[in-house]
């Protein structure tokens, strides 16, 4: 017997990638996490957690974090709402938006857990397919009119830059939601904060996962205009984030210098690791994020995907149309970076 609605039993649930336990001498380049530890100051916080903190509920409006992060954007604290994770306020909206009879819209190959919540809330959700550019396909966003349009900028898997100029073209001409996931902003040359003050149908969503390395912490946060957030305010749970990670994420956003300067080692490995698979004869995608999509020789990818993963590195492989022949590698240390080359070169002299 099956006790769920329709729309669950049939749907697939989101995948993660694989995530083994600390300790496992496995080099992860799988899930896009910052290989370099979170801020000092940030680790302080949380060795001198009082118990009294966990005794009690926590802010249900995280304003302590509200305003540290006000102060680092340059926006008033009631422009922000937290989420556990930026996934939670993706569930927010379209929970707030999503039912049978409306259309959830994103251009693809994108982020694939705005699927999962679209199927959720049983409405129609419609892909619009990415040009092999990744050039965003903006009149064919437009032309389809959805309740809420998500863009993922840069784009994941891709790695690909969004143009701020398409972005505010969707502003203008939707007559729904435009959902800016800004999730490696922290990695990108550009950002679209600007728009959620020029248009009140735009929010931007950030996370404290990828560029403040607290994947671990679950802390995101959504920027608009206020009669907006305050939809998603009627519906989120009461205390949605708990009270460590305001603290945490409080000092790890305020220490700017520290975040800057891991994201540009980063920038760095990823311009030259890129230039390193190109020379090994993988095609490469541009990336402003801290992982790259690769095309091996031949588009052999499962088969290097199970090899690395045999010889103790986890990347990226989907078996899904227009994926199925290329990797998504996260960027590492520059040892782990060297590591991975070499196990490279030794299974395409293999395969080979």
């Amino acid at each position: 017997m099956n006790y769920f609605r329709k729309s669950i039993h049939e749907m697939s649930g989101y995948v993660p990638g694989e995530q083994p336990p600390l300790g496992t001498k496995i080099i992860k380049l799988n899930s896009n996490e910052n290989p370099y530890p979170p801020s000092p100051k940030a680790l302080k916080v949380l060795q001198e957690i009082d118990g009294e903190m966990l005794r009690r509920y926590p802010d249900p409006t995280g304003k302590s974090f509200r305003i540290a992060a006000s102060q680092v954007l340059g926006v008033a604290d009631d422009w922000i709402v937290v989420g556990n994770g930026s996934d939670d306020l993706l569930n927010l909206i379209v929970r707030a938006v999503g039912e049978s009879g409306k259309q959830i819209v994103c251009p693809a190959p994108t982020y694939v857990l705005y699927r999962t919540l679209a199927q959720i809330q049983d409405a129609e959700f419609v892909e619009v397919p990415y040009p092999d550019d990744y050039k965003l396909p903006v009149d064919l966003l437009i032309a389809a009119q959805g309740a809420v349009t998500f863009v993922a900028s840069p784009n994941s898997p891709s790695g690909t830059a969004i143009s701020i100029a398409d972005l505010e073209k969707l502003a203008k001409e939707l007559s729904g939601i435009l959902v800016i996931d800004e999730a490696y902003v922290d990695f990108a040359e550009d950002n679209a904060l600007n728009l959620t003050k020029k248009y009140s149908n735009v929010i931007v969503l950030r996370t404290l996962s990828k560029g403040y390395s607290l994947a671990g912490l679950r802390l995101g946060f959504a920027i608009a205009n206020p009669a907006l957030l305050a939809e998603l305010n009627k519906i989120k749970d009461s205390y949605n984030v708990d009270a460590l990670a305001y603290a945490v994420g409080a000092a790890a956003i305020a220490d700017q210098d520290h975040k800057i300067a891991n994201a540009e080692k980063i920038k760095a490995s990823r311009a030259k690791l890129a230039v390193s698979f190109q020379e090994l004869g993988f095609d490469v995608w541009p990336s402003q994020t801290n992982f790259l999509l690769v095309r091996p020789p031949n588009g052999d990818a499962e088969r290097i995907y199970q090899t690395l993963k045999v010889r103790g590195i986890l990347i990226r492989y989907f078996n899904q149309p227009r994926l199925e022949d290329k990797l998504r590698i996260s960027l590492g240390t520059e040892e782990q970076n060297q590591l991975l080359l070499k196990i490279l070169k030794e299974i395409l002299a293999l395969l080979n």
